[in-house]
């Protein structure tokens, strides 16, 4: 194809998206109009529930009736004949850029973390059908976040019908329609909740621009970075969130914050190369201080607000950045008589990458101690240390780790809502 067809087709493909965007925003005008005023303000705003029809299109309108735990059970009795999913959504994505090119920009260069993502989030949401209120939860959150893609409400229409392309192309003979209307009404009610979540945050950024300020290689496979916000980024102690790379774009990684929040709006990361050619490679390898990055909302929730009890906090790897950020905001407020316990998890001392930042942290600081473990077994170390039953722990790593140490901690007596740890997938 010469350059003046590539260009022709790049300008119908851009036209037909000026098209559905317009059409997405007469819709909203149109019910904004027809929807009758309230007390609290006319029509649906960002506080709307999951599943309102906020913004989300017409189809995407209230999940009242939605029966979750029958079309749970419908799906699941007849997912063989899609299965397995990676298959399902490999040609719904063949299918939504042929008829849908202008959407293939939003997506990274390489779809195979794409793929992996959709196809847990298909896993999740067909396990949690049975759970609107706590699926909802999780959906709004996702909806927030996907707003640094550049991802509108009327893309999800684009999505709804290759789905259900997909699905016809997998079933087969066993195609039914009343299997396609589960798929729809689950895939419904999942956007109803993320553009709920999207419109609840419209006065945040999608993201933040940020400046390398410091990077320091601490190992061949690891790098220390600081970051500088041109704004505050609005982050707590122990959170996390995702990180685009210049030389990746639409390619996000999530990264924990390795420090206590600061006034000067400067961040700190630590990235360990995961493989070649990745984000995490790419900041570790092939970054340097001036360069910019994006930086997604934060998230998670591994230290809850409101619990003065003493701390286990339980690092391996990388997961050691939101342990030492929380240690520094126990440093800036600690609750009145609070202790607490850091053991950090390596395979010998030289993985040990930030102990002198940590043994400088604890100087000085009776509240606090430190234990490194470089032999045996991180979980039976830990529990041979002490009685946490009064504990509130807080674990991050490598996912193995998290569930050994998180195990050992419920069956030594400690109760399952004060073990806390976030899915943080280290990349």
């Amino acid at each position: 194809m010469d350059n003046s067809s590539q260009a022709a087709v790049a300008a119908t493909a851009t036209a037909e998206y000026d098209r559905l965007i317009a059409r997405h925003h007469a819709m909203r005008l149109r019910r904004q109009l027809l929807t009758p005023a309230t007390p609290s303000g006319p029509g649906p705003g960002p506080g709307a529930g999951a599943g309102a029809d906020v913004g989300g299109g017409e189809r995407y309108g209230g999940g009242e009736g939605h029966d979750g735990a029958a079309d749970q059970w419908l799906i699941r009795r007849e997912l063989e004949a899609v299965a397995p999913l990676s298959e399902l959504i490999d040609h719904l994505y063949t299918v939504m850029f042929r008829r849908r090119p202008y959407l293939r920009p939003l997506f990274p260069a390489s779809m195979e973390f794409q793929r992996a993502h959709l196809e847990r989030i298909f896993h999740h949401l067909i396990d949690h059908l049975h759970q609107p209120a706590e699926l909802a939860r999780m959906l709004r959150q996702l909806g927030r976040d996907h707003r640094k893609l550049g991802v509108r409400p009327v893309h999800y229409e684009a999505f709804e019908e290759a789905l259900c392309a997909a699905l016809r192309h997998r079933a087969g003979e066993r195609w039914a329609e009343e299997l396609e209307a589960a798929w729809v009404r689950m895939l419904r009610f999942a956007v109803g909740a993320m553009v709920a979540g999207a419109d609840s945050a419209l006065t945040e950024p999608p993201y933040w621009h940020a400046v390398v300020t410091g990077h320091q290689r601490r190992r061949p496979d690891l790098a220390v970075l600081r970051v500088r916000t041109g704004e505050p980024y609005p982050y707590r102690a122990g959170q996390y969130g995702t990180v685009e790379h210049p030389a990746l774009p639409h390619t996000w990684r999530q990264y924990s914050m390795g420090c206590a929040p600061r006034g000067d709006n400067e961040l700190e990361l630590h990235v360990r190369r995961t493989g070649p050619g990745g984000v995490s490679a790419a900041l570790v390898e092939r970054t340097a201080v001036g360069d910019r990055l994006r930086l997604g909302p934060p998230r998670g929730s591994l230290l809850p607000d409101g619990d003065a009890r003493d701390l286990l906090l339980v690092a391996g790897g990388t997961g050691l950045a939101p342990m030492k950020a929380i240690v520094e905001q126990q440093a800036l407020h600690r609750p009145p008589g609070r202790r607490v316990h850091l053991f950090v998890g390596a395979r010998d001392r030289t993985d040990l990458y930030d102990w002198q930042a940590l043994a400088e942290l604890g100087l000085h600081k009776p509240w606090l101690s430190l234990t490194p473990v470089t032999s045996g077994r991180l979980a039976d170390t830990v529990a041979a240390a002490g009685d946490w039953r009064e504990h509130l722990a807080c674990v991050s790593g490598p996912s193995g780790m998290v569930a050994s140490v998180s195990s050992q901690l419920l069956s030594a007596g400690l109760p399952l809502d004060r073990v806390r740890f976030d899915r943080v997938v280290y990349r």
